[in-house]
């Protein structure tokens, strides 16, 4: 499973509307609005792509999300610039977060053309901080936070023993970076695109939005076929990322068109925002209200797998166990934030929470 995936029972996607028959081969590319075109790249996960974007911008392209950072990439973004791209030049890179999925190959195309890389301040950071794991030993901390999640002693040696390998899928990026932040209209070749930053799945994730074109690109804050990844992560771990998405949907139906084509980083292009927002409110609702009513007795974050997620969760898959324990945690975290709940540590570090009487 990928990061991007969540392990939350999936939200329904139907009533959306979805323009498009075909999705690109890998190597071409459709284009879904004037000066806009839509390609996919691999993914070596059970969410087996992401969807990368070039939007026109004077005598090149401007490229939105790139791909993970693998040995086969170079060559199949060669072969994008080849063809569908007609061998112009890339004038600028958008990574509308810092997950290797849409920041992995930003670096490597900004060193092939000598151009920057766009990106909020929060991500390109911690684009930074992640791909400097690589070679280190995992912190004691971050053992810590698992082991307060109750997991077991091999399960944290497995984490010990993997710790920073995802960092080689990040090529490594500039020095230096171009930002950009929340409301802000950029010029990209003839049209105006204005920068709506989401919490909650990544610490300040970029959507574009072009009133002209009436286009979202939405990464992977919007999804229409899967509930955006929301997890708590060891360098912050009283964090309420869900509350923060949850704010942030409610921000964007406010602010954009019922009618907007919706450009997401997995699945297809579709129409239906506000459905869809909708329909991923009430699911995370729901996953809250089996929760308030499992947590009448204490529970692990481990413990709560069964009432959140739709499937099994075992430890013989690593990534999903992960990602399941991040999200768990969210939900916690959301309960406690909200003073429904409680926590308290047992004698080993191990955190047990239950609603308040």
């Amino acid at each position: 499973m990928n990061s991007d995936e969540s392990t939350v029972r999936p939200a329904l996607s139907g009533g959306l509307h979805y323009p498009f028959d075909a999705v690109p081969f890998h190597g071409d590319a459709i284009e879904v609005a004037p000066g806009v075109l839509w390609m996919r790249l691999p993914l070596p996960a059970s969410l087996d792509h992401v969807n990368v974007w070039a939007l026109e911008d004077g005598d090149g392209w401007a490229i939105v999300d790139t791909g993970l950072f693998m040995p086969d990439a170079p060559s199949r973004w060669e072969a994008l610039l080849a063809g569908p791209l007609g061998s112009r030049r890339i004038t600028r890179v958008f990574a509308t977060h810092h997950h290797a999925d849409h920041a992995g190959m930003a670096g490597w195309l900004a060193r092939r053309f000598d151009c920057e890389v766009w990106m909020t301040r929060a991500e390109y950071l911690t684009c930074r901080a992640f791909v400097a794991e690589q070679g280190r030993d995992a912190p004691e901390d971050a053992v810590h936070f698992y082991r307060r999640a109750g997991w077991r002693h091999e399960m944290l040696d497995k984490y010990r023993s993997r710790y920073g390998v995802a960092a080689g899928m990040v090529f490594p990026l500039a020095d230096c970076f171009r930002r950009i932040e929340d409301g802000q209209t950029i010029e990209i070749g003839k049209r105006r695109w204005r920068v709506k930053v989401g919490l909650g799945h990544s610490p300040e994730h970029a959507c574009l939005y072009c009133p002209e074109l009436n286009v979202l690109i939405s990464g992977d804050h919007v999804l229409p076929r899967i509930s955006s990844n929301v997890s708590v992560h060891p360098v912050e771990p009283d964090a309420n990322p869900l509350g923060e998405w949850l704010a942030s949907l409610t921000r964007f139906a406010r602010a954009l068109p019922v009618d907007a084509l919706v450009l997401p980083s997995h699945n297809e292009p579709f129409h239906g925002l506000h459905e869809r927002i909708e329909r991923l409110d009430a699911g995370v609702r729901r996953g809250l209200g089996r929760l308030r009513d499992r947590l009448w007795e204490p529970r692990r974050a481990v413990d709560v797998f069964g009432t959140l997620f739709a499937g099994a969760v075992q430890e013989e898959r690593f990534s999903r166990y992960t990602l399941a324990t991040g999200e768990a945690l969210a939900y916690l975290n959301y309960l406690l934030a909200s003073g429904e709940s409680t926590s308290h540590a047992d004698d080993d570090g191990v955190l047990w929470y239950r609603m308040r009487a």
